[in-house]
């Protein structure tokens, strides 16, 4: 049992290299968080349930990656992530009676610009607090972090508007793109700094995807809307004439 965990954390590892990209090495670990993202985020944009069950699988990949990069926050956050969509499954799958959509799924909704505002302030808010956090870690635990967290409050931010836009999507609403654009665009930054070849480039492929999926859910937003508009005017119609 010991030798075939021996022979994963070597199959896992970061080290394991298959190519090089770039003068970036590329390891399989890299590859197979590259197949399951892109694939969790396409389905996503479709509005497929599935994108749910390929984002556990996303989720394990991308947290041994990031521990073994010394990225803390964004390995913290693969947890959290599990849980956000498990919930995000739920709620997907299980609407109340008001939030079904024409074919009795989760509808697209928006928020207004004071909810928004909301929205920014609780990702600053968390930034600092959990920036502040990351760039102590390593004296508070030293014995699990054995190295200073990389970049604590870009990192940090970067967390904090994830969770966010994976809430927001939870909850199937309209704003979880902008959150994710806004994060995968600071992704690519930050894979960047820390030498990882293909990881950049599948986050520019995630900004496209993510523009693909406003405009997909803004369609379903309006098509909805309209539905909706329709039904309260035939049952004030029908209110009217009885």
């Amino acid at each position: 049992m010991e030798e075939i965990f021996k022979e994963a954390v070597k199959v896992f590892s970061v080290n394991n290299v298959l190519f090089e990209f770039l003068g970036q090495k590329v390891s399989l670990l890299e590859c197979l968080s590259t197949f399951t993202g892109l694939l969790c985020v396409f389905l996503a944009v479709k509005g497929k349930v599935l994108n749910f069950w390929v984002g556990y699988i996303y989720n394990i990949f991308l947290f041994m990656m990031f521990f073994q990069l010394r990225l803390y926050s964004s390995m913290i956050l693969q947890p959290i992530s599990l849980a956000i969509n498990m919930y995000g499954h739920y709620r997907w799958t299980h609407p109340g009676e008001d939030e079904k959509d024409q074919k009795s799924r989760l509808k697209v909704t928006v928020f207004n610009n004071g909810e928004r505002a909301v929205v920014l302030a609780v990702v600053l808010m968390f930034m600092f607090i959990w920036g502040y956090m990351l760039s102590r870690v390593d004296m508070w635990f030293p014995s699990l972090f054995t190295q200073k967290a990389s970049q604590p409050y870009f990192d940090a931010f970067i967390l904090g508007t994830i969770l966010m836009a994976q809430y927001l999507s939870a909850q199937k609403k309209l704003d979880c793109w902008g959150c994710w654009m806004t994060a995968n665009v600071c992704n690519i930054i930050l894979l960047s700094r820390n030498g990882l070849g293909i990881m950049p480039f599948v986050y520019a492929a995630y900004v496209i995807l993510a523009i693909g999926g406003f405009l997909t859910w803004l369609k379903m937003y309006r098509k909805q809307h309209y539905i909706d508009l329709r039904k309260q005017v035939e049952n004030k119609w029908a209110a009217q004439n009885k």
